[in-house]
């Protein structure tokens, strides 16, 4: 059975998809943005910056079904730059603490709203 999971306190989706869906033990997260879903806009310039609003609106949609980041077992990230992957790297390993999901990362030309950085991510109920 597949359910859609959607939470208030991450973005809405901004097309014709959901904020994530949950089949079996398996919670797959849309790529989000690093959109304020209290003000629906993109409110911050840097790469560190989006990184962190991008990581803030994964963990609510995490949160939203009782799982913490310790139970993403794999992310996808897209960015606009690849000279930003070193800052990227330091923001999504402060996330993550000693928690290592399995990762890809690929240089986009551009990606909705014309962010920096786009991150989705699959997690396992335990």
């Amino acid at each position: 059975m597949i359910q859609t999971v959607s939470t208030p306190k991450a973005p809405q989706a901004i097309g014709p998809y959901s904020q994530a869906i949950k089949t079996g033990n398996l919670l797959f997260v849309s790529g989000q943005l690093p959109i304020n879903p209290a003000t629906n806009a993109i409110e911050a310039s840097g790469v560190a910056e989006q990184t962190r609003q991008v990581l803030h609106n994964i963990k609510a949609i995490l949160e939203q079904e009782g799982l913490g980041v310790h139970h993403v077992a794999r992310t996808t990230i897209y960015i606009k730059d690849m000279g930003d992957f070193p800052t990227v790297n330091e923001e999504y390993a402060r996330f993550f603490g000693d928690h290592r999901p399995a990762r890809s990362t690929v240089e986009v030309s551009r990606l909705p709203k014309d962010a920096l950085i786009e991150i989705d991510a699959i997690a396992i109920f335990e």
